[in-house]
């Protein structure tokens, strides 16, 4: 059987820095377009003078995705939402205007209905983005509150996500490559790995392959199906290119598996170059046929099993079987999720949110203080459901605003004064974007940092039009920005602390329904789905994990079973390896149905 992976839970500093500096393939890409498409935000901005222009350019590095029919339905879906949202607050301005009581249960309504919809529904992160635009317009309003003033702030608002909008669907159309090409590059880069795998299995590939085997084929398959929505490639090639996704993960798993197998045969070359070669049609955006199947020796069985796999990694007959096995693992979809309206704690989410909105709101009222406003805000794009998560990124957020802050001020005493005209300026926005946007874009480890350092650095250095010399403003918005991370913190570890410990289970379950499936699956095609479907839900129970380590002491007290979930990750991952392997099948079996009596009562 395979050995568990290496133990990559924890974070540690020097794990972290290979994070930040990891180039994952297409990260640079994916980099260079979110921070084209953010200065061009502040650019349309600065001609139209849009006031308060962060708060686009914020919204566009938030949305932005990979491709480019993501990036043109996300901008159409998120103007037509917002549209309506403006529609409705009309109403709310009639009723709020010059009304500071109604101002204030507008702001707890709306933000308790968002907070709903980011738990409940498939809209986060942008309900998320929605509701940071729509109260920060209130609150503007409230400031304004003459009519023909608080007409122009609500236009003003619709501007904050009609640009985001309008640039996601114009740029994102012809900077972003297609889905097809997003899906055989991940396809490419995973054939790559494990062929350096199979020639240098060192550690640190290893924890390479743990991390891509973790994301499962959830990202390749949410290409795949925005490939099929743009219309331009035949279903022929879509069905090949289906089957390759899934087996791309079932490769990475038995070359993994081969590492740790005792035979002291070495992997044939042939079967490596094999790999690379793969990988480079791939890479070139089109796949391979007629793939050779490498003899190998019986002493090494996943070896074996690898050849067979790759000999069969674009076959298209296997749609319906693919299919079937999906709708086995994911079950029915919709708009809330299956617990949207019986688990309380999507209410509970919210509510814990609102509070942390409306306790920033009246700090920011009592003091009086109008450059805190940054403050509330901030409560919409820190908020998170476990105490676990909130600890453990607390650091990303308070350093991801020190650094944007520390970048904003710094520009704004050293680069300001000598920026003449509006190409300095943007150049100037766009070093500073690109900083931000490739933390962004990393490992979802340090990702949040990312996001943080881009809406300090926002905040500190657009305000007016043009360069700005105050550094007063971004003295007070970068003070908001931590008030507003410390009152979310305190509310959501303070009233109904959630713990992640509570949700480990329910990952292991379906990771265990995912591996019993894979162990009694009668073709590989079956097999493929179910073992990435598996490898995710670890992926999952891990992360919860980790989050649960970081808890308070008093909280790990109740934890009885964390030891043993965690040593259930590693060895369900081995067996999900062993599992595609026929010869290891029957005594995989046997040791799956022995963990899961150990776990699952």
């Amino acid at each position: 059987m395979a050995q568990p992976v290496p133990d990559t839970l924890h974070l540690t500093l020097a794990r972290f820095w290979r994070l930040v500096w990891d180039a994952a393939p297409g990260r640079l890409g994916y980099t260079l377009r979110m921070t084209a498409a953010c200065t061009i935000v502040i650019l349309i901005c600065e001609i139209w003078q849009v006031p308060e222009s962060a708060l686009p350019a914020l919204v566009t590095m938030a949305l932005w995705q990979k491709d480019r029919v993501t990036n043109v339905l996300a901008g159409i879906a998120v103007n037509i939402l917002f549209a309506v949202v403006i529609a409705l607050m009309f109403g709310l301005v009639h009723l709020t205007l010059d009304h500071p009581l109604s101002l204030v249960a507008a702001i707890a309504v709306l933000s308790l209905g968002f907070f709903f919809l980011g738990s409940a529904s498939k809209l986060k992160p942008v309900a998320y983005m929605l509701a940071l635009v729509v109260v920060y317009a209130m609150i503007a309003i409230d400031q304004a509150p003459i009519g023909e003033l608080a007409t122009r702030a609500l236009l003003y608002a619709d501007l904050f996500i009609l640009v985001p909008g309008g640039v996601m669907v114009v740029v994102g159309a012809v900077l972003c490559p297609s889905p097809k090409t997003i899906l055989t590059q991940d396809i490419a880069a995973r054939l790559e790995l494990s062929a350096r795998l199979l020639q240098h299995p060192d550690a640190l590939t290893h924890e390479q392959a743990s991390a891509l085997l973790r994301e499962g084929a959830g990202g390749l398959l949410k290409s795949l199906k925005m490939a099929k929505l743009e219309k331009l490639w035949r279903s022929e090639d879509l069905s090949c290119l289906h089957y390759a996704a899934y087996n791309s993960v079932a490769v990475l798993a038995l070359a993994q598996a081969a590492t740790y197998e005792t035979s002291s045969e070495k992997p044939p070359a042939s079967l490596i170059q094999t790999l690379s070669d793969m990988a480079k049609i791939f890479r070139a955006g089109d796949y391979p046929t007629d793939i050779p199947c490498h003899l190998v020796s019986d002493a090494t069985p996943a070896l074996n099993e690898l050849a067979v796999v790759l000999s069969l990694f674009t076959a298209s007959t296997s749609e319906n079987v693919l299919q079937a096995a999906e709708k086995a693992e994911t079950g029915p979809s919709g708009f809330f999720f299956s617990d949207a309206f019986t688990n309380p704690e999507h209410v509970r989410f919210a509510v814990k949110g609102t509070a942390a909105v409306m306790l920033s709101y009246f700090l920011f009222k009592v003091l009086a203080w109008p450059g805190i406003h940054t403050c509330v805000i901030t409560c919409f794009i820190v908020a998170l459901p476990t105490m676990g998560e909130m600890i453990s990124k607390l650091k990303l957020r308070i350093s991801g605003a020190l650094i944007g802050g520390a970048m904003g001020i710094g520009s704004i005493i050293f680069l300001m004064p000598h920026i003449q005209n509006i190409a300095a300026f943007l150049a100037m926005m766009a070093a500073g974007t690109l900083l931000a946007c490739w933390v962004k874009t990393g490992d979802e480890r340090i990702a949040y940092a990312g996001l943080q350092i881009g809406l300090a650095f926002f905040l500190s250095d657009l305000k007016g039009y043009g360069p700005t010399t105050d550094m007063t403003t971004a003295r007070d918005r970068i003070i908001g920005i931590l008030i507003g991370n410390f009152i979310t913190y305190a509310v959501f570890t303070s009233i109904w602390p959630t713990s992640a410990y509570d949700k480990i289970q329910a990952r292991l379950k379906k990771a265990f329904h995912a591996l019993n499936a894979l162990c009694t699956s009668p073709n590989r095609a079956e097999q493929a789905v179910h073992a990435a479907a598996a490898f995710s839900a670890l992926g999952s129970a891990e992360r919860l994990i980790e989050f649960a380590t970081m808890e308070p002491a008093h909280m790990r007290a109740a934890m009885p079973h964390l030891h043993a979930y965690h040593d259930a990750t590693k060895n369900a991952a081995g067996i999900a390896e062993a599992a595609l392997i026929p010869e290891h099948r029957p005594t995989t079996q046997h040791h799956l149905t022995q963990l899961e009596q150990r776990i699952v009562p």
